[in-house]
């Protein structure tokens, strides 16, 4: 059984498109993707879509505090188109983050392999020997006046777990409210984790359609 028990979500969770094929959700912060094994973790994004959409499921996760865009199927054949387009890498995403301190550039590439951290899970690890390839590229949007955060565009290039907030760690500028990878301030900063998926771009595996799908950051 998992030790971590998710505090009650009073977050919902908006439909931002929907048709009989997907739907576009967003997910708010301090909700679990997938339901845990313990039964006290019942509450999911999952969990609450089967309730109105018995054939959902879910193409790919969302951190529990990180809110924004997630990409749904509604049956097995659009599941299976979708998987290919993220497989293939050809689905791009943008996330929204505010980080500790200031950045020097204005934009820069992180390319930092991530492996598992078996002797502290969940955490992962930098590990240039038997790490998978990990990059993600920022992009500074505004600089607090006082030198306090940055708040920056990323685009992951690979999609690693914990990914952003290992790379942000990892360069001296952890991500504001996160409870993994921070220093002595940076988790106090904020009562979530300011990590938002923003945009979401893929082609519509019935329609053909580019689909640009935005969900503004609430920070």
């Amino acid at each position: 059984m998992s030790e971590f028990i998710a505090p009650p979500c009073h977050g919902v969770i908006e439909v931002l498109y929907q048709d009989e094929h997907l739907l576009l959700i967003n997910k708010p912060s301090g909700l679990l993707s997938l339901s845990g094994k313990n039964p006290l973790n019942k509450d999911s994004v999952h969990y609450r879509l089967v309730q109105d959409f018995p054939t959902a499921a879910l193409l790919h996760r969302l951190d529990f505090g990180t809110s924004g865009i997630m990409l749904v199927a509604l049956n097995k054949q659009v599941n299976g188109l979708l998987t290919q387009q993220f497989q293939q890498r050809t689905i791009s995403k943008t996330y929204t983050a505010m980080l500790h301190g200031v950045l020097a550039d204005e934009e820069g590439e992180i390319d930092l392999p991530i492996a598992k951290d078996v002797d502290n899970f969940p955490l992962m690890k930098i590990c240039h020997s038997t790490g998978k390839p990990a990059k993600s590229h920022y992009l500074v949007i505004a600089r607090h006046p006082q030198g306090l955060s940055t708040k920056v565009t990323f685009n992951p290039i690979t999609g690693r777990t914990h990914q952003l907030r290992i790379h942000s760690q990892q360069i001296g500028h952890p991500i504001l409210g996160c409870d993994l990878y921070h220093n002595e301030q940076s988790q106090q900063m904020a009562p979530r984790l300011r990590l938002h998926a923003t945009t979401l771009t893929f082609i519509h595996p019935i329609t053909l359609e580019t689909m640009n799908c935005i969900c503004p950051s609430p920070f």
